[in-house]
């Protein structure tokens, strides 16, 4: 869309309407005309456009379509990004994918698992918030169609199942600060009850012990994913008679925290502290400096999800699909000043 948007001379947002073909939109034939022209002329199907003409117009037949169940879809940006790569894959083989949430309320799931069972579904997608094991409702089960497990997996391997890579992850942030010549590298941590924070810092202790540093529990704080305790986490850190050069933040947010810390005690970034977040959040981009983090893959896993339901079954066991957190190197990380090695 963004790329259609330039070739038109129109905003994102117009683009979604007209090849949504949003009913309720007023938006000139010209207009109308010109963007479409241009969605054709930068190599995208015209049969495409047709399609969804007849999508469109006949509203009430979800034949075809993909079940998309998530938990939660305010807490982060994650899920609404999981949501759009299932629906591009989705629709490529003229699917549409309908989404709920469910709130982790078990009445609510049920009730909207109730509410797909008069529709012509092709396969569902469930998906949790926050990487975890789950109990597949048996109501699920019952619809009798593919489901694919997204940022999620059950104990029996029943359904295919696809979660981001967090132990290689949390192993290649540590590696790139390794690479730089950082060898005393601390690391503020998400809560220790979720699996993404243990699994980074089992991949920080990992990469540590490739390079054969020696791992030190002092340079480990716990944080709970917030600004506010990578603040915390970087006073703490900054009290210490050997103070880290590079610290290593499970998430962006904290990493907020841990810009503001540092700045706050006339230390720049990243002469003298090299930091590293994760997410690959938008604010990322703009922090002074620009913050080396890594992206969390879910708009890959929907699309992944998505290719799956036509392969799924239920009758073998599957292996959990780990997606790679590709490192994104901007310029908060150097290696470390002469004399602090």
């Amino acid at each position: 869309m963004t790329d259609v948007a330039l070739e038109a001379g129109c905003s994102q947002a117009t683009v979604s309407f007209v090849l949504n073909n949003a009913p309720g939109v007023k938006i000139s034939t010209q207009t109308r005309e010109r963007v479409i022209q241009s969605a054709i002329a930068l190599g995208y199907a015209a049969p495409t456009f047709a399609h969804m003409q007849a999508s469109s117009d006949d509203s009430a037949d979800h034949g075809g379509a993909v079940g998309f169940l998530v938990d939660q879809l305010a807490t982060s940006p994650e899920a609404v990004v999981a949501i759009d790569g299932a629906r591009q894959a989705a629709w490529e083989v003229g699917r549409v994918v309908l989404a709920a949430q469910t709130m982790n309320d078990t009445e609510m799931e049920a009730q909207v698992i109730r509410s797909l069972q008069p529709r012509r579904l092709s396969g569902l997608i469930y998906m949790a918030i926050f990487t975890r094991r789950v109990e597949v409702p048996a109501a699920i089960s019952d619809l009798g169609i593919p489901v694919v497990l997204l940022n999620c997996y059950s104990d029996d391997h029943r359904y295919p199942s696809v979660v981001p890579a967090e132990t290689a992850g949390g192993r290649r942030a540590t590696q790139h600060l390794i690479s730089h010549g950082h060898c005393r590298i601390a690391v503020i941590t998400g809560e220790p009850w979720m699996e993404a924070a243990r699994d980074r810092l089992k991949g920080y202790r990992q990469a540590l012990t490739d390079a054969g540093i020696a791992f030190d529990p002092g340079l480990v704080v716990t944080g709970n994913w917030s600004a506010s305790s990578g603040y915390g986490g970087v006073r703490a850190l900054l009290g210490l008679t050997n103070r880290p050069t590079a610290i290593f933040c499970q998430n962006d947010r904290m990493a907020i925290g841990c810009y503001e810390a540092l700045k706050e005690a006339g230390l720049r970034i990243p002469q003298d502290i090299s930091v590293v977040g994760f997410d690959d959040e938008e604010i990322s981009r703009h922090l002074h400096p620009q913050l080396t983090t890594l992206i969390l893959p879910h708009r890959a896993m929907g699309a992944w999800a998505a290719e799956q339901v036509d392969q799924a079954k239920t009758t073998n066991r599957h292996a959990v699909k780990k997606l790679d957190c590709a490192l994104v190197a901007r310029h908060s990380v150097a290696p470390p000043q002469a004399g602090r090695l």
